[in-house]
């Protein structure tokens, strides 16, 4: 079913609303302001309180709109429809508009704070390369044709492609050098390609193919290197495990998290600090330099295998003081020793659901005088401010990092302190 409708506001998952027949919809690849035919998804005559739709034709274009770089990521009925680049077809000062906007709504809404500004960073290098070759990391399924491919959104189609805008000019050729586009992978398997940046003097095998989780090109511990405050620090992180996908973001969001954290310090002599859901150790490591050996910290993450990781990128740097547990969070939180039990600062960064009430009452309970709290889901960093603001805290500086172009994901981090 085709309806035509005028499109009013952003929305959240890269969608815009409308109203139709009374009724809310949510329209993929819109604009505000703009009027737009679109088909509703089926089945589209249900009895539902809203509805979802796509666009098929622009009437009346926002000046926001551009042509889509990568027309497959774009519409169905424009020769779209593999997803992974949910805002393709706006332009990137628009993107940066809508993502703050989408951050202070979410605020307002679930945090019951009004803001009056996010600011919101763009990475250098994406200006230049027009928000494409920015992701250090791609996955794939493979079609029945051995090809790498991506799925067409909604359905169990495989569309073959033989390259990936978005994936940074590296990792592209690695893919190459390796005749990943080539195909002959077996029907049904899955594709991880990891080329860290930047490469400097590293590996030359600092890179990883892996197929269905085993490796075939390359090495599973691959070697990170990221500058904060000056100093280099090298990371040893799983291939198959998480890390920062832009390949300027983990410079951007330790530097900015380091300069927080010195800031509610403020040049203290000693000091304690918990990294929650610290992963490889992208915060724990610049961190534990700050007060030297007069700083103590505890680290929580869930993975086995990233906890080793930054163990052992603790040890290369002769850094003894950090107490990094393997763990879920909100457990591990209940037997801390007494020397770590009251931290002058917390810094976590959850998955996409976010710390969540236990956790939020349980560093609060630690009375820390800051809390830097670095999110990839707004609506979730909103809840949790909710729940902050009610325990003590008050939002004390916020900031975006627009460290997905292209995708309706963006990076916030946020600092609580404590008031009184």
């Amino acid at each position: 079913m085709e309806s035509t409708i005028r499109i009013e506001r952003y929305a959240d998952q890269g969608r815009c609303v409308g109203h139709l027949d009374g009724r809310v919809v949510f329209v993929r690849f819109a604009l505000p302001g703009e009027l737009v035919r679109i088909v509703l998804d089926e089945p589209h005559d249900r009895d539902d309180r809203y509805w979802t739709g796509e666009v098929v034709e622009v009437l009346e274009a926002s000046e926001d709109r551009v042509t889509p770089p990568w027309p497959l990521a774009g519409p169905l009925a424009m020769g779209g429809g593999v997803g992974g680049a949910d805002l393709v077809h706006v332009s990137l000062e628009g993107q940066l508009r809508w993502k703050a906007i989408t951050i202070g709504e979410q605020m307002s809404r679930l945090g019951h704070i009004e803001l009056e500004d996010v600011p919101i960073e763009r990475m250098e290098c994406d200006l230049a390369t027009g928000g494409l070759n920015w992701r250090t990391r791609i996955e794939m399924i493979v079609d029945d044709q051995g090809r790498p491919s991506m799925r067409r959104r909604g359905t169990h189609v495989r569309v073959p492609i033989d390259t990936m805008p978005l994936a940074s000019e590296t990792l592209l050729q690695v893919a190459a050098d390796h005749h990943v586009w080539d195909g002959g992978f077996e029907p049904g398997s899955q594709i991880r390609i990891a080329a860290p940046e930047p490469r400097g003097a590293q590996m030359a095998d600092d890179y990883a193919i892996l197929v269905d989780g085993a490796l075939r090109d390359g090495s599973r511990e691959l070697e990170e290197t990221v500058t904060v405050d000056g100093h280099d620090f090298r990371y040893m992180v799983d291939a198959a495990g998480f890390w920062q996908m832009h390949r300027q973001a983990p410079v951007a969001l330790a530097n900015h998290v380091l300069g927080l954290v010195r800031g509610v310090l403020d040049g203290a002599a000693a000091a304690t600090v918990w990294d929650l859901y610290s992963g490889s150790g992208l915060f724990t490591l610049p961190l534990a330099t700050l007060a030297a050996d007069r700083m103590r910290m505890l680290s929580v993450e869930g993975g086995k295998t990233p906890v080793r990781n930054a163990q052992r990128n603790l040890r290369r740097i002769g850094i003894n003081a950090v107490d990094a547990r393997c763990g879920d969070v909100s457990a591990t939180l209940h037997h801390v020793p007494h020397d770590l039990s009251r931290p002058d600062v917390v810094v976590l960064d959850p998955p996409r659901a976010g710390a969540r009430a236990k956790v939020c009452r349980q560093v609060a309970a630690a009375e820390p005088q800051g809390i830097v709290y670095i999110a990839c889901d707004p609506t979730s960093l909103a809840r949790d401010t909710g729940t902050l603001l009610g325990l003590g805290y008050e939002l004390a500086d916020i900031r975006a990092f627009d460290i997905y172009p292209m995708t309706h994901h963006v990076e916030t981090v946020a600092l609580f302190r404590r008031r009184g």
